[in-house]
């Protein structure tokens, strides 16, 4: 009989050990489901015409516009403000960041396309001071995209991707990055990784990962790899963050000639040690450095 009570109360222990398991099981999954950010797209691909009528021997716009977005993420407060950030990073406009993502996307393709329609008077002046050949520089193109390139529970980093022509001897690109704190949901500058004073250092490190790159020895020696000067080449908040460090981004004109393009440069963690905040949100979700 005692036997019995033993077995009869093991199994119930067993069972309630199973339900609390399934309990807590429930309640984890649920959490990760609330930090979970769902995706959707808007991809706009238009040919908007100078003139009245879309007729292919004459100048054209070429717009091509994917715009990936949050549709889901905790509550309704948390996924506004989500996509306020989003919306507004990815236009270069805090006021249609105020905007959904739907009505904020209609309103910058309608203003490209009154601000591009608006040089219909320029294009007649220019055909007849060239005695009426065509104008190429009229023929226009847009390509504005992102892409998300890292994602945990705590932090969100992006880009977003601008290539466009508009007359001249050729087009332009830039990439421009993003950092999400999801807790705080605000977006992360260099005051928010590294201590007071870091600028000097965190210049002195991006130049020494330049030397690298480039194989030379010294700083000055840059300039003969076509960099402007070396006074340009400072920290320029444009970075994205992943397990390998900080990668920072300057774009087209900012410290070298159009011809050399972006150019990046990646501070490995090991490297900042010294400069960045403890306990912050870099070693929070990059514990372990190479």
């Amino acid at each position: 009989m005692k036997t019995k009570k033993i077995i009869i109360t093991v199994l119930w222990l067993l069972s309630l050990a199973a339900i609390i398991s399934s309990i807590s099981s429930c309640h984890g999954g649920r959490r990760g489901n609330e930090n979970r950010i769902v995706f959707d797209s808007i991809v706009t691909i238009q040919q908007i015409p100078l003139l009245h009528a879309l007729d292919s021997t004459l100048p054209y716009a070429d717009v091509h516009v994917s715009f990936t977005y949050p549709v889901k993420f905790r509550d309704a407060t948390q996924l506004a403000r989500l996509q306020q950030i989003f919306t507004g990073t990815f236009f270069g406009d805090t006021e249609l960041g105020m905007l959904t993502p739907e009505i904020a996307a209609d309103r910058y393709l309608r203003n490209y396309s009154e601000r591009y329609k608006s040089l219909s008077n320029t294009y007649y002046e220019d055909k007849a001071r060239i005695e009426g050949s065509m104008p190429m520089w009229y023929w226009y193109y847009m390509n504005l995209n992102n892409k998300i390139l890292f994602q945990n529970d705590s932090l969100l980093s992006y880009a977003v991707e601008y290539s466009d022509y508009e007359g001249g001897a050729h087009g332009s690109y830039r990439i421009t990055y993003t950092n999400v704190d999801l807790n705080r949901l605000v977006t992360l500058s260099e005051e928010d990784l590294f201590v007071p004073g870091y600028y000097k250092p965190l210049t002195e490190k991006i130049v020494r990962q330049l030397m690298q790159t480039y194989q030379v020895s010294e700083p000055d020696s840059l300039l003969e790899k076509g960099f402007f000067t070396i006074e340009d080449i400072v920290p320029n908040n444009n970075f994205r963050l992943d397990e390998e460090g900080i990668h920072y981004a300057y774009n087209q004109y900012e410290i070298a000639p159009y011809a050399m393009g972006v150019i990046s440069v990646t501070v490995p963690y090991t490297d900042l040690e010294d400069i960045l905040i403890p306990e912050g949100i870099v070693s929070r979700n990059f514990s372990k450095r190479e």
